[in-house]
């Protein structure tokens, strides 16, 4: 049994696009984070952080909580078998897309809407522009890198493509508005047509 607390970041759907599309079963809970509901006790109590997602997991008697949600789709990776090779030359480079994605993409994504809302110590239109222009030099290689396969890591996609998604979906205006990035945009728009990651996108 799987429960999903999430929130509507890139990060708090992220584990939902793995869940859906390895077809497991699951409970989702959604945070209020203006609310601060992702500081109450009982959600501190599985994630002390306080950040969003926690995945708890109950099997044979035992609950885990599990947090961060690029270690959430490892776990679900190699509990299901799907979505990261065994061979280790394809593994290490799904590994590679899936941490440029997770430490890069994804926090210059969480740094436009941080310097935007102004929780910043100096909101500004350059720094703004600042991280913006980050994203998009990463847009840029994930495009160089779609332009010779169908996802970052081959024909087929992997945690590494389920760990970009939410940020391109995210960013979406963005990229749409940025000329060029042909292979990000079709890659784009043939993970929204896939079933399950399109649920997920919508949760």
């Amino acid at each position: 049994m799987y429960h999903l607390y999430y929130a509507q970041t890139g990060n708090g759907r992220r584990p939902a696009v793995m869940l859906e599309e390895c077809g497991l079963a699951y409970k989702a809970t959604k945070l209020d984070m203006a609310k601060g509901e992702h500081k109450a006790p009982d959600y501190l109590a599985l994630n002390p952080q306080g950040a969003v997602p926690v995945l708890v997991i109950e099997d044979g008697g035992k609950t885990t909580a599990l947090a961060q949600s690029g270690a959430i789709l490892l776990h679900l990776a190699e509990t299901t078998g799907k979505f990261l090779p065994k061979d280790p030359a394809a593994r290490a480079n799904v590994m590679q897309w899936f941490m440029t994605a997770q430490t890069d993409a994804a926090p210059a994504s969480s740094a436009i809407f941080l310097a935007s809302a102004g929780t910043l110590p100096d909101k500004s239109p350059a720094n703004s522009a600042f991280f913006e222009s980050r994203l998009l030099s990463l847009f840029k290689l994930f495009d160089g890198q779609l332009g010779k396969s169908a996802y970052l890591a081959g024909s087929e996609p992997t945690i590494a493509d389920f760990a970009l998604i939410t940020v391109v979906e995210g960013r979406a205006s963005l990229l749409e508005k940025t000329p060029g990035l042909e292979g990000l945009k079709r890659w784009h728009a043939a993970m929204k047509a896939r079933p399950a990651t399109a649920k997920a996108l919508k949760i």
